[in-house]
């Protein structure tokens, strides 16, 4: 390996002998970037049937060469998993390890990672990378770590963001969001922020998930909800309360600012036509996301139904009003 006075990240996979990859550290935010590999070494991007993808897709990091371990002892079935034949050697013992590494390769040559495999979940139909919230997150000039964990589960899963700020005073939540909303579907934007003064590590220096579990979150508005002040706010931030599972909503607070999605306003229409006796469209929600907008709807629609309908008056088959003077 060359001599270099500028610092080198390197991939130190156990697998492949501890070093498989090395790039110059570059100052700044940014994409984490693997590099190129080592000598002696073969690094492809391959899909779920094992083909090459293209220059700039997303797929899995397999690793190749000399340094690949023949095994885990011990562990057959793991070794048949993670170590598998090498279709691009020529040698018939050659081995591929699969990382569980997600990666896209960039136009000049280089791996830039895109999160764990492992870590992928699905939300709403969607897959979603939580890697790639957290590496968007770290953009933003008020962030200095992030991790993003999903909660709950079936079609009431959500994404909640736990992060580090940069600064005294953390950035707002709404102001997050927006910043996400610029380069994530909305699929993949957290329903609710927890700022922490650091995330838990495991002993080893690496991110316990499992101890985010146990910290406290919810969704809640960052300023003092402005209480109900009509019948039908009241009946409608009660609904938000259920479906949500938020202890304050006021009339200001978004819908989708406090956890909502598409799935669950279905279920708030559902339950307003219930309990308020008004059958509004779902699209209603998404026009009219506050309290105060759909409480608004609801009395609109209330004043339009109760209306006088003009009688109905029978016609001829010519079209003129049929009338009792003829």
């Amino acid at each position: 390996m060359p001599a270099s006075s500028s610092p080198t990240a390197r991939r130190r996979p156990t697998e492949t002998t501890i070093w498989s990859a090395i790039h110059p550290v570059e100052s700044g935010s940014g994409p984490v970037l693997i590099g190129r590999p080592i000598a002696n070494t073969s690094m492809h991007v391959l899909d779920g049937h094992r083909a090459v993808v293209p220059v700039g897709v997303a797929g899995e990091l397999y690793i190749g060469g000399a340094g690949v371990a023949r095994s885990y002892r011990n562990r057959p079935e793991l070794t048949a998993e993670r170590f598998v034949p090498d279709p691009f050697s020529d040698l018939p013992t050659a081995r591929l390890y699969r990382t569980g590494d997600q990666v896209r390769r960039r136009p000049d040559g280089s791996l830039e990672f895109r999160g764990r495999l492992d870590e992928q979940v699905k939300i709403r139909g969607h897959r979603v990378e939580c890697g790639e919230v957290e590496a968007a997150l770290r953009t933003h000039a008020g962030v200095r770590e992030a991790a993003v964990v999903a909660r709950g589960g079936g079609g009431d899963t959500r994404l909640v963001a736990y992060l580090v700020a940069r600064g005294a005073a953390p950035p707002p939540s709404g102001e997050l969001r927006a910043h996400l909303r610029r380069t994530l579907p909305e699929v993949m934007v957290p329903s609710a922020f927890v700022v922490l003064d650091a995330l838990p590590l495991t002993p080893n220096g690496k991110l316990d998930r499992a101890a985010l579990a146990a910290v406290e979150h919810r969704a809640e508005p960052e300023t003092v909800p402005v209480r109900p002040r009509t019948a039908a706010e009241e009946a409608v931030a009660a609904i938000w309360t259920e479906v949500l599972g938020c202890v304050h909503v006021g009339v200001a607070d978004n819908f989708f600012d406090l956890g909502g999605h598409s799935l669950n306003a279905t279920q708030v229409i559902s339950r307003m036509r219930t309990v308020m006796e008004v059958d509004l469209p779902l699209r209603a929600l998404f026009e009219g996301p506050t309290v105060a907008d759909l409480a608004r709807t609801v009395e609109e629609c209330r004043t339009r139904r109760l209306t006088p309908v003009p009688p109905l008056v029978p016609l001829r088959r010519d079209g003129a009003a049929d009338t009792d003077d003829e």
